[in-house]
């Protein structure tokens, strides 16, 4: 079995979370069927893969919506916080690299791409934060424009207030409460 496989009981197993999870969930995706995503499922085990490390990270992955024009379902993690098991890293390689003591184990792009995944942008935070509040007491890693990113920042997003704040940091900086959530095309 490859490392983007999973075992047949883990492939059910999954698909029944989701499957749960989308039907528990109906007003984040009201205008879909589970049936259609499921056929995709079916059809793409390595994106199933992506999937399990989405759930296995506390992410509580669930269908945002659809892009008609690439015919995807949109995966967002929607666990209330940022997953627990992807907090306390800073946001890419060059700033893992460039931290002299105290590094952190991993980064936020590093971590995603090995799921086969991508941090959400500001606008796809926005459009989730849309659906519910997301991140209360916990802040999320975002996609960080070159322009800032090559300036040595990076940015990150939460919701505070009822109001969708996205802010700046230092890209080598890491914290307990500060993880990322992913965005997977199915």
């Amino acid at each position: 079995m490859k490392k983007t496989e999973l075992s047949k009981e883990r492939t059910a197993e999954l698909i029944t979370i989701l499957e749960k999870r989308f039907v528990n969930n109906i007003e984040r995706h009201a205008d879909l069927q589970w049936e259609d995503v499921q056929i995709k499922l079916n059809e793409n085990p390595t994106k199933l893969w992506s999937l399990n490390e989405m759930e296995e990270t506390d992410g509580e992955p669930d269908v945002i919506g659809y892009d008609k024009n690439t015919n995807e379902f949109l995966f967002c993690d929607c666990a209330a916080e940022s997953p627990k098991a992807r907090r306390s890293v800073c946001y890419d390689h060059e700033a893992l690299e460039a931290r002299k003591e105290n590094k952190p184990k991993d980064s936020a792009v590093n971590r995603a791409k090995e799921m086969g995944t991508t941090l959400l942008n500001e606008t796809q935070y926005r459009e989730l934060q849309k659906l519910e509040s997301f991140d209360t007491k916990t802040s999320s890693w975002l996609l960080t424009p070159p322009e800032i990113r090559t300036l040595g920042g990076a940015i990150f997003g939460d919701c505070r207030f009822n109001h969708v704040f996205v802010y700046h940091n230092g890209a080598e900086s890491y914290y307990a409460g500060r993880g990322f959530r992913v965005l997977l095309r199915l």
